[in-house]
């Protein structure tokens, strides 16, 4: 049983548990405001249509027994009350198994979520949260030794997250092999922060440096979280300051939040001391805890298999999960990176016939470059989903995108809650008569430009993208 136990990493668990919770908190806020909008019962993709084409056991949710915009609300106020709980340390005063219930209803009920997500909620993030919020369930509290097997867990899926996106690239675009590909990420990223301009404009040297330390930071790194200590500790510093460079330089949601959270893991209590100066007191490590835990352990090995075996495949996946309650999963980003960035501007006008003297107006989105003159906002760690599927909009025909029609449809609506999801309509709230979206092709205004227009981006017409409609149109 002393093998087991984990004590040099209690200030790793409390600073992962807090962590998480936070991560938990934003992800059911986020589902809170944009969920009804995009997948409620009048959303984009309604979520009982696709509960009406797939089974339990191909998507395993709570809302297979009852979808309503009501009850997602419901769940949602209980994610963010359990959240809250969590964060403020209640877990720590309750009985261990009661701790454990919580974690468990968080992952039960944001993986309900993400089950019937669909596009909106096929990113990466999803899995790998709801993967660590599996494992969080089985860490215990203050009141239990955390155990070196739960610690090992996490450590294997960070590797995952790091060694895969490293293989990926390196298997991907050849600017990876090159070194060029920071040459154009910071301008065609999906959602470029406030900083992003001045990160694509620093010397192209630097930029070289720059894939050079993300190739160390996850191809050998990584290789080390299962090293004794230091060097364990030192790999999870690495990972963590990699993953804190991504957050300063564009808006991943809380991807690299989450990858920063488990990575907490590799540290010791020597070093996680230094900045958090707790002490605490003895704990017991149950019969009963130690057997759960390496019953999940063996789950997880058994589980892993797949995923392992896709690190070493030539046509490796990426952010896949085997399993469809997203235990063990695969990761990894950019395997390719955009060489120049396209949006889609959508446009609407209330005039009743259209001619060449047609006024159109432009929709403002609150997070995807529209207005040249507006700085690249910040807005990670909240993810803003329509944003995001905007920038996947751009690469192909709108009829590749199955919400995309219908988002034109609730703009011609004037529907409130897909308004609210928008920085600026420009009709405050009347129905516009037509609306219509044009493809441009944007790039970040050079320092000469920036001081002579104050405009970030630059941008040319590229084609219409989809041709103007009415509700008549679309009906």
């Amino acid at each position: 049983m002393e093998l087991l136990r984990a004590d040099d990493y209690w200030l790793a668990r409390l600073v992962f548990q807090r962590a998480l919770a936070l991560i938990y908190l934003v992800a059911f806020l986020v589902a809170l405001r944009q969920f009804p909008p995009l997948l409620g019962e009048r959303g984009l993709l309604p979520v009982p249509q696709f509960l009406a084409a797939v089974r339990f056991r191909e998507a395993p949710s709570v809302f297979h027994w009852r979808y309503s915009d009501r009850i997602l609300r419901s769940v949602c106020w209980v994610g963010i009350g359990l959240s809250l709980a969590l964060i403020v340390g209640i877990g720590d005063l309750v009985p261990t198994l009661a701790a454990m219930l919580c974690w468990a209803v968080l992952w039960a009920l944001y993986l309900s979520i993400v089950n019937v997500g669909q596009t909106f909620y096929a990113f990466g993030w999803e899995s790998l949260l709801c993967e660590t919020g599996f494992l969080a369930i089985f860490l215990g509290n203050a009141q239990v030794a955390p155990t070196i097997a739960l610690i090992v867990l996490l450590r294997w899926l960070v590797f995952r997250v790091e060694f895969g996106a490293g293989l990926i690239k390196m298997r991907g675009d050849r600017c990876w092999r090159d070194l060029t590909c920071l040459y154009y990420h910071h301008e065609t990223q999906p959602m470029p922060n406030p900083l992003s301009w001045y990160f694509h404009h620093l010397p192209k040297p630097f930029h070289r440096a720059e894939v050079l330390g993300n190739h160390f930071a996850q191809l050998v790194a990584p290789i080390f979280l299962f090293a004794p200590q230091p060097l364990a500790s030192i790999a999870g510093v690495l990972v963590i300051g990699t993953q804190g460079w991504l957050v300063l330089s564009g808006n991943f949601a809380w991807l690299n939040a989450v990858t920063m959270t488990i990575a907490v893991a590799s540290l010791d209590d020597a070093t996680l001391i230094h900045v958090l100066p707790l002490q605490h007191g003895p704990t017991e490590l149950p019969a009963w805890f130690a057997a759960v835990t390496m019953a999940v352990t063996a789950l997880i090995a058994f589980l892993s298999y797949r995923p392992a075996r896709n690190l070493l495949s030539r046509r490796q996946l990426m952010n896949y999960s085997f399993d469809p309650f997203h235990i063990v999963g695969t990761y990894g980003a950019f395997g390719s990176v955009t060489k120049e960035r396209d949006e889609v501007v959508v446009e609407g006008t209330e005039d009743v016939a259209l001619t060449s003297q047609t006024r159109w107006l432009e929709y403002e989105f609150q997070g995807k470059p529209t207005d040249v003159m507006r700085r690249p906002p910040q807005v990670a760690p909240y993810h803003l989903r329509l944003d995001w599927l905007m920038w996947f909009a751009a690469m192909s025909s709108p009829m590749y995108h199955e919400w995309f029609v219908p988002f034109m449809a609730k703009l011609l609506e004037a529907d409130r809650a897909v308004l609210a999801l928008l920085q600026r309509d420009p009709f405050d709230g009347r129905r516009p008569r037509f609306v219509r979206a044009r493809l441009y092709r944007y790039r970040f205004t050079t320092p000469e430009e920036r001081r002579t227009t104050g405009a970030w981006w630059h941008r040319e017409l590229v084609d219409e993208y989809l041709r103007p409609v009415s509700l008549r149109g679309v009906g």
